[in-house]
């Protein structure tokens, strides 16, 4: 290329610029914008609808899981230290151990079998509160309505759980219920 083509270049007035004049420039200027949050939304919201799915699907993994072991019979110390594990992890927790045929040692909070958390009488709102600093949580274990004993679990520092994941432990606690009614049966004389 010569000299004359790049000078030529340069000295040339765009064909079209960029510049808002009128009405119609200003109207087009605010739809592409509307459009671009309007899609970076949409994007955000399905980036979140996937993270949550793929979180359920975890929660659905856990319970398949303790649900396939109660099925295939496999023995209730397993299962129990399977769930204990599994209860760590979901909830976040320092320490998780289950105790059988104890309940109530310790005066320790309570999650119940609706997800509430219970300090004494005192209700907790741990999805704004987190769990209780400085006691230990219980979850009562029930097979075949027979009291068989309780996680007792020991949350770290600051420690959170959603309301879905407070579920998802009594459904995994409820495994270990029914598995240890069959082969662990608590004596109730």
């Amino acid at each position: 290329m010569s000299v004359a083509v790049w000078f030529d270049f340069f000295l040339t007035q765009p064909y079209e610029r960029f510049t808002i004049t009128r009405r119609t420039d200003i109207e087009t200027t605010v739809l592409l914008l509307v459009i671009g949050v309007a899609v970076t939304e949409i994007a955000v919201w399905g980036r979140c609808q996937r993270v949550t799915a793929s979180r359920r699907a975890g929660y659905l993994d856990r319970i398949n899981s303790a649900a396939r072991a109660v099925a295939v019979g496999s023995s209730a110390s397993v299962l129990t230290e399977q769930v204990t594990s599994q209860l760590t992890q979901l909830l976040s927790l320092r320490t998780c151990g289950f105790q059988y045929g104890v309940a109530g040692i310790g005066r320790p909070a309570r999650l119940h079998h609706d997800g509430s958390v219970t300090v004494g009488h005192r209700a907790l709102d741990v999805g704004a509160e987190g769990f209780p600093t400085g006691t230990d949580i219980e979850l009562l274990v029930e097979g075949g309505g027979i009291f068989q004993g309780r996680f007792l679990m020991t949350p770290a520092p600051g420690g959170r759980a959603t309301q879905e994941q407070r579920l998802l432990a009594v459904a995994l606690a409820d495994q270990v219920g029914a598995a240890l009614a069959t082969s662990h049966p608590v004596d109730q004389s």
